[in-house]
């Protein structure tokens, strides 16, 4: 939860730092200490984090104690929010570790989605406080507006299908009478196949994952399409993962290329490790029946290629490793091609 105002500028374009400053300390006296006042009667404790040596010795005391005085840790049992104000803005940012299973640590502060990780209760509480703090400051404050936050799919309420019209109205590059943003390339809107789309059409589509989808098509940008798979499934797709007839058997996996860059990063680590047992077997699913490898040397960045060409690397034993088939027409410049078995040779 955010809360702006708009008069710091008026007032340093009237008096300078000194009126800034004096507006930012009555920001904080009139709305910061009410947002505490609200969080102190819905049985919030809020105290101010403790002013580290290192701080004071970095910025030094008064700034450290100034920054301090600033920011609010606030508890209700399991959950938690930062309170800050800064300027202008009053920023209130929940979290908690309960569920934080991408980041436990810092109490689940870097935790993405945490909204959608928060357990029920949990939820219900940070939206009764963000509701009793909004109700307030609107009452209290004229010319306050509310401006409630994007769907977000099955959280408040939004389907799949509320959400992409939502994400095409409020692009930058929407246009009203095509009902979504232009194309800037016109094989934007073709599938692989050759089929022209239009807004819920009906596609195939293959996720990042590799999986096969069918779902109702809604344009978004740079040849991204949203497929909307059920009320709160949808996934993202390059257009040229779009198909109009099925693109052979569903049930098969396109994960070719994450099968092999998992499988090449997995052989770089043990061979750090000089774990070259380990390095032996990936090497054999790698590549089965010991073909001579390459690695590709790109000498105007003076790093290696990545595996199946993405990306660089200045590590030799995290470079791609590439067949003699892989690497035909590599060996020109600024490319070279390095062979890395013995009976290895390029053509």
């Amino acid at each position: 939860m955010s809360i702006y105002e708009e008069g710091i500028s008026a007032a340093r374009a009237a008096g300078g730092y000194a009126a800034e400053k004096a507006w930012c300390r009555q920001f904080k006296r009139e709305v910061f200490a009410r947002v505490l006042q609200t969080l102190n009667r819905l049985g919030w404790s809020c105290t101010m984090p403790e002013i580290s040596e290192r701080d004071i010795k970095h910025y030094g005391g008064n700034v450290a104690r100034w920054s301090a005085e600033s920011k609010r840790l606030c508890q209700k049992g399991e959950l938690y929010a930062d309170l800050d104000v800064s300027g202008r803005c009053i920023g209130l940012k929940f979290f908690q570790s309960v569920n934080a299973p991408d980041r436990p640590d810092n109490g689940g502060r870097y935790q993405g989605d945490k909204e959608k990780h928060m357990p029920y209760v949990m939820r219900l509480e940070m939206e009764r406080a963000r509701r009793r703090i909004r109700d307030y400051l609107l009452n209290v404050f004229t010319g306050y507006v509310f401006k409630p936050s994007d769907p977000k799919i099955g959280i408040n309420g939004a389907t799949a299908l509320e959400y992409a019209k939502h994400s095409q109205r409020s692009s930058g590059h929407y246009v009203e009478h095509l009902g979504r943003a232009s194309f800037n390339s016109p094989d934007n809107g073709f599938t692989r196949d050759g089929v022209a789309i239009l807004d819920g059409a009906k596609v195939y589509a293959i996720t990042s994952a590799g999986r096969v989808i069918y779902g109702a098509a809604y344009y978004s940008l740079n040849g991204r399409w949203m497929v909307i798979t059920g009320t709160h499934g949808i996934e993202w797709a390059d257009h040229l993962d779009l198909y109009a007839a099925c693109p052979g058997d569903p049930r098969v996996k396109r994960n070719a290329w994450q099968r092999r860059n998992r499988l090449e990063g997995e052989l770089a680590k043990a061979i750090k490790a000089m774990n070259f047992e380990r390095a032996a077997v990936l090497r054999d699913i790698l590549f089965p029946g010991r073909p001579a490898i390459f690695a590709i040397w790109n000498a105007q960045h003076s790093l290696y290629h990545r595996a199946g060409t993405r990306g660089y690397t200045s590590d030799l034993s995290e470079a791609g490793k590439f067949t003699v088939d892989e690497v035909r027409g590599w060996d020109c410049a600024p490319n070279k091609v390095i062979a890395l078995s013995v009976e290895a040779v390029p053509t």
